[in-house]
């Protein structure tokens, strides 16, 4: 079975380039990275809560996540400046296409009530977010080991110049879209 990036380059960078009209292969949209992110909202003083994202995340992604902090203090969220409020991770290279593979075949199957992605959830420059709101559809995660349930957002940023042809990329990786 062909891996991802091997497929990329095989079947979905020929035909992106025939139907988009591209001369040159390395000028066809592709995949540049995936950026995983949680905010931890309330919970921004609860340590366990935040320790908990930190570790959920490193094992979806296989990376250590970064912390994100707050730059000024906001008196209607009840955030300082310096507190935690996020935790990210951004994947480049073979984790992105091994990260990428596993949502498709193995974390959306996964999702209760799952009818496809909205092609809405494309940007006009061609990037796609999903969000989930429990973490457990990752099969990293055991359910019955979680204490605190969140919810994460999944970015994947291409070169795509359009709606399009970032629609049409995703299309070809194998991402389910709704079909109206």
């Amino acid at each position: 079975m062909m891996t991802l990036k091997e497929k990329y380059k095989k079947e979905i960078a020929p035909k992106m380039a025939d139907k988009f009209a591209y001369k040159n292969l390395l000028a066809v949209p592709k995949l540049t990275k995936v950026v995983i992110n949680s905010g931890v909202g309330r919970n921004a003083k609860d340590k366990n809560f935040i320790d908990g994202v930190i570790s959920s995340l490193e094992r979806i992604s296989g990376q250590k996540p970064i912390t994100t902090k707050a730059k000024q203090s906001i008196s209607a969220f009840k955030t300082r400046k310096g507190m935690i409020i996020g935790v990210a991770v951004t994947l480049r290279g073979q984790r992105m296409f091994d990260f990428t593979e596993k949502l498709i075949n193995i974390t959306f199957p996964r999702i209760r009530d799952f009818r496809g992605l909205n092609p809405k959830q494309v940007d006009k420059l061609g990037n796609l977010a999903v969000g989930f709101k429990e973490h457990i559809a990752f099969p990293e995660i055991k359910a019955d080991e979680v204490d605190n349930i969140h919810g994460l957002q999944v970015c994947l940023a291409t070169t795509a110049k359009t709606y399009e042809q970032g629609l049409a990329l995703f299309k070809l990786m194998g991402f389910p879209f709704k079909t109206e």
